[in-house]
């Protein structure tokens, strides 16, 4: 029985095998000068420092940093206030419209965001919202909304509505039982919606070298694309740049971890 059981974790050990080690070249890459960067596998003797601090006035990562906090930020803001406003009457309210809604919701995360390319430039071109803020925010929160309304209504769904009668009993209006009664009771499903759709945000690539081309405006992943080029690259820098660019994530993984599962399989499983 025992053996059964060793058989079975061997590959669970070898996915997170797969996962770990591009950590570990990323990490060893980043300490390394740019002549020992050919033994990817090996361990520095040493502490090559000067790659983060190439990597973060070189390509100007103070500013960058600064973009993709307000970008991130303001977009998950607005994706938990309109994903909640919008999950609760269609959780609650099983109308035939707001059934047709939710499955218009769900049938749009299959949409390739590229497919929409050419004519979102051209809208954002004549819109005048090309490197601004405002328009990365907007951009992203239509795109992860549905993924955001998806979780929030699975999980809202198993609450029960006996607190919102009870509320409504009690004198409470329908905006109270949302934000006073419903609000608090997410926190776990809260905490899935800025993981998943913080660190698409963040790390966003496919769109931010589009719509974000002046130096100013660049975010993480789109300013250290700099460092490669036709005829050059400087992988160590680019190794202490993503680091930089994972921390935050990493810390706001380790504060919300606790309630990330949970909100994840309620938000997949209930509704």
């Amino acid at each position: 029985m025992m053996k059964s059981k060793k058989w079975l974790e061997l590959p669970a050990l070898l996915i997170c095998l797969l996962h770990i080690l591009p950590f570990y070249v990323l990490l060893t890459s980043s300490f390394k000068r740019e002549s020992d960067l050919s033994s990817k596998w090996r361990i520095p003797t040493y502490w090559f420092w000067d790659n983060f601090k190439e990597a973060w006035n070189r390509a100007d990562l103070h500013r960058a940093f600064i973009n993709d906090l307000v970008i991130t930020g303001c977009a998950i803001a607005l994706l938990i206030v309109l994903g909640t406003v919008s999950s609760y009457p269609l959780s609650r309210y099983r109308t035939r419209w707001n059934q047709f809604m939710y499955s218009f919701f769900i049938a749009s995360l299959i949409v390739p965001p590229l497919s929409t390319l050419v004519p979102l430039y051209k809208f954002y071109v004549d819109l005048g919202a090309l490197n601004t803020y405002w328009g990365m925010i907007l951009l992203h929160v239509t795109f992860y909304l549905p993924i955001t309304i998806f979780l929030y209504t699975g999980f809202i769904g198993s609450i029960p509505r006996e607190l919102d009668e009870a509320a409504l009993i009690d004198g409470s209006s329908r905006i109270g039982v949302i934000f006073r009664l419903i609000v608090p009771l997410l926190k776990p499903v809260t905490a899935t919606v800025i993981i998943v759709n913080g660190v698409n945000i963040w790390n966003d690539y496919q769109f931010s070298i589009f719509f974000l081309q002046k130096t100013n405006s660049r975010t993480f992943s789109v300013a250290l694309s700099a460092f490669f080029g036709q005829y050059t690259s400087n992988v160590g820098w680019v190794a202490a740049g993503s680091v930089i660019a994972a921390l935050p994530l990493a810390v706001l993984y380790l504060f919300l971890q606790r309630f990330f599962i949970q909100g994840l399989t309620s938000g997949a499983v209930k509704g």
